[in-house]
């Protein structure tokens, strides 16, 4: 027994008999959320993307800032997400794909250097011929007053308008309809690059394309090959140039559902 008779409180106390200032009591902190996009939402892993483009060759600095600023990640289905900074091709559905990065950006370098990019230091109205999941054209947005992208697959053209409404890209027109026949109502471009290849340049590109203005897209050569070519317009005509070997899926006509 203690002093007084009363008798020692027993063990354990309930929390409304303990002496301790009601001000001291703190609620536990939540859980912590789990991390999200797998750290590729970081700008350094793209950082590392574009220092190995640099050490490749790519030297326009607007190509470079425009490949370290879209989060290529965000335009690949999830099972792939971590491969998106890899140096690779990537299925976006549809027997499409999503073209390397290293790819991309010698297009989008080649088409810079036309004409009328160089005169203004950027370039103006581009047509893109295939839109896929919408990341070539995200980029485009970057280096580029306006883009009109065409697709011919209905549920790929959905696909890219929900990966960019997030990126709240507003220089981008998506735009459902048969990539070889171009875009008519916004010609002539400034510029024109391909994500198809074929046996030859359709002849509306040709047509489309301003003076000063350059076309940027893939041709079988012959041999069962695919290169790079790249087709200038002048006041005197077209003249063109053949780039390294690549490898696109093939430019096809009409409309799927």
């Amino acid at each position: 027994m203690t002093q007084g008779g009363r008798r020692p409180p027993k063990f354990p106390l309930r929390l409304d008999q303990m002496a301790v200032p009601k001000k001291t009591l703190v609620k536990a902190a939540p859980a912590a959320l789990p991390p999200t996009g797998l750290g590729l939402d970081s700008a350094g892993v793209r950082m590392r993307m574009v220092e190995r483009l640099r050490a490749e060759g790519l030297r326009h600095e607007g190509v470079l800032a425009a490949m370290a600023d879209v989060p290529r990640h965000c335009f690949v289905d999830a099972a792939l997400v971590t491969q998106a900074y890899e140096d690779t091709s990537l299925p976006i559905g549809h027997g499409q794909t999503i073209s390397k990065p290293s790819v991309v950006a010698r297009m989008i370098e080649l088409l810079m250097a036309g004409a009328s990019a160089r005169a203004a230091g950027r370039l103006g109205r581009v047509l893109e011929i295939g839109t896929g999941c919408g990341y070539q054209a995200a980029l485009l947005a970057r280096v580029a007053r306006q883009v009109y992208s065409v697709e011919r697959v209905k549920p790929l053209h959905d696909k890219a308008r929900e990966l960019m409404a997030p990126l709240r890209i507003t220089d981008v027109r998506l735009i459902y309809g048969d990539g070889r026949l171009g875009h008519p109502p916004n010609a002539p471009y400034d510029g024109i690059i391909a994500a198809a290849g074929g046996e030859a340049l359709p002849q509306a590109w040709l047509d489309q394309l301003a003076v000063g203005g350059r076309i940027v897209a893939p041709v079988h050569d012959g041999d069962a090959r695919q290169v790079l070519v790249v087709v200038d317009r002048t006041e005197q005509g077209y003249t063109r140039s053949v780039q390294e070997t690549v490898q696109f899926v093939p430019l096809r006509s009409g409309l799927v559902r």
